[in-house]
């Protein structure tokens, strides 16, 4: 168990220095994309992308900002998710590959099927977490805002597991 736990570690850190190096070599080629901010500034950006990005869960609780690239189209790209207090996000999918970290706040994430608070990891700022390609996950919040920086290789999408739980679903006409 405990070699399985430090595989999995190494990955982590593998594919975030592999990310981060991608980020660098190609911030280097495009003036455009020089990004230089503190946590503090970051948890006072306003949210430029709504709550309706690729790569996002589409609730109105969370809150998009994409700090790099396009996470609609293929390309790294990065995302700053603002996700309100008290907020469950059911469980749902990803096409991609993402590393999470967490900025603020204390994010709560499993893996599964079905959101179950038994299976979530409390990760307090600082923490990285992955979500692999098509593999169901689920979060929440606590008392406080949370802000998750999110960097994959789009495009990106969300897919339910219960179509009913996806905000843009009930938005469609019958």
């Amino acid at each position: 168990m405990q070699t399985l736990q430090l595989v999995s570690l190494i990955r982590v850190i593998l594919l975030s220095a592999g990310l981060f190096l991608a980020t660098i070599r190609l911030s280097a080629q495009r003036d455009s994309a020089e990004l230089r901010m503190t946590a503090t500034e970051l948890s006072k950006l306003k949210s430029q992308s709504g709550t309706q990005a690729p790569g996002s869960s589409n609730l109105s609780a969370v809150q998009v900002v994409v700090l790099f690239g396009d996470p609609a189209k293929p390309g790294l790209y990065t995302i700053l998710l603002r996700v309100a207090p008290n907020t469950k996000i059911p469980a749902h999918l990803h096409p991609d590959d993402r590393v999470g970290n967490v900025v603020s706040g204390t994010w709560y994430f499993g893996y599964g099927d079905a959101f179950d608070e038994k299976k979530l990891k409390k990760l307090p700022p600082g923490s990285v977490y992955t979500e692999v390609g098509n593999q169901n996950h689920f979060a929440m919040t606590g008392k406080d805002v949370v802000l998750v920086a999110l960097t994959g290789y789009g495009p990106s999408g969300v897919t339910y597991v219960n179509p009913a739980d996806d905000p843009e679903t009930a938005k469609k006409p019958e």
